[in-house]
């Protein structure tokens, strides 16, 4: 994907992402700042000040995607979005007809990301991901950590957007936290300890750590139309994008292949109740995942892209079942 170093791109990863057992190990986000409803942050929560750069085939940047949908954000904040495919200087900002989905940088006029990481340090050192947040009113990136990232979407605008509803709400914030802390160490980032592990223990551990957490997660969902009940919360929303790219991508590419999401019953219902909810399906690009995964070179080092994108997120699902639960 290639990083940079001192300010200059280079091809390549960085080292500390491989541990001694071959295990993946993902660098931390490196700008941490935070939009605040007062502004005593130095970053105040207005309509049309901040511009989101993502991708559609990243799961982190769909997050922001979602939030910004459900939090009736999409007025206030603007986008430009990747077109699909790792390219040479990483996540690329074009007027591609090919990919009409995505729109390039009409702020900044960035062609690639890592200019928006100059931009606010030009000695940065370090990964280029999205979703990188934008502050249009002193020009540089204000957060690039997609979990904190949402939870100022969910709380920070609500005199922007007119819209109070938490998902994140104090009385189920530890339970809350404990099931994301357990989702990303196996299920979200789990599929990536698989794919990008260097030896077969890495490999195995990421493996079996991710299906027994699905396992619980599908037995779960059996009794609870959520994860949480019949409340939906921001657990359930950080674990959606890697559901939706899990059959098109992670089963094959990335050899998570004990079984697809469409064979569990609980969870492969429950991905589509979510899909189906107002505004979601836009959010998704099955299409865009399949090539951007597909074009990671040091899984895929042939760059053939398969033409299939075998997953229906619109089929009928049966969680009305569990509404009071």
């Amino acid at each position: 994907m290639g990083v940079l170093i001192e300010g200059t791109w280079r091809d390549g990863e960085l080292p500390e992402e491989t541990g001694t057992g071959g295990d993946f190990r993902r660098a931390d986000s490196r700008f941490r700042g935070r939009i605040t409803a007062d502004g005593s942050s130095g970053f105040k929560a207005e309509a049309g000040r901040y511009h989101l750069y993502v991708a559609h085939g990243c799961p982190w940047a769909h997050r922001t995607l979602i939030y910004r949908t459900i939090k009736n954000l999409k007025d206030a904040i603007s986008v430009a979005y990747a077109i699909p495919g790792l390219r040479q200087q990483g996540w690329t900002f074009e007027d591609d007809p090919a990919f009409p989905d995505c729109t390039p940088d009409t702020v900044n006029g960035f062609r690639y990301l890592h200019q928006a990481y100059t931009a606010s340090d030009p000695r940065y050192t370090g990964k280029i991901t999205v979703p990188t947040l934008w502050d249009k009113k002193t020009g540089r990136i204000v957060n690039n950590e997609s979990s904190e990232i949402i939870r100022m979407l969910n709380s920070e605008f609500a005199a922007v957007a007119g819209d109070g509803t938490d998902f994140y709400p104090q009385p189920l914030r530890a339970e809350i936290d404990r099931l994301n802390e357990t989702i990303y160490a196996n299920v979200n980032n789990g599929v990536y300890r698989c794919g990008f592990a260097k030896s077969q223990a890495a490999y195995e551990a990421a493996y079996d750590a991710l299906f027994a957490t699905l396992d619980e997660l599908d037995a779960r969902l059996s009794r609870r139309r959520y994860l949480l009940g019949a409340t939906l919360t921001e657990a359930d929303w950080r674990l959606f994008p890697t559901l939706v790219r899990f059959d098109v991508a992670y089963f094959s590419l990335f050899r998570c292949n004990k079984q697809r999401i469409a064979d569990y019953a609980n969870l492969a219902n429950y991905m589509r109740e979510l899909y189906q909810m107002p505004g979601i399906a836009q959010t998704v690009k099955a299409r865009y995942y399949v090539i951007n995964y597909w074009s990671i070179a040091r899984i895929n080092p042939s760059g053939v892209v398969p033409k299939g994108t075998p997953v229906d997120y619109t089929a009928p699902h049966d969680r009305a079942r569990l509404a009071g639960e």
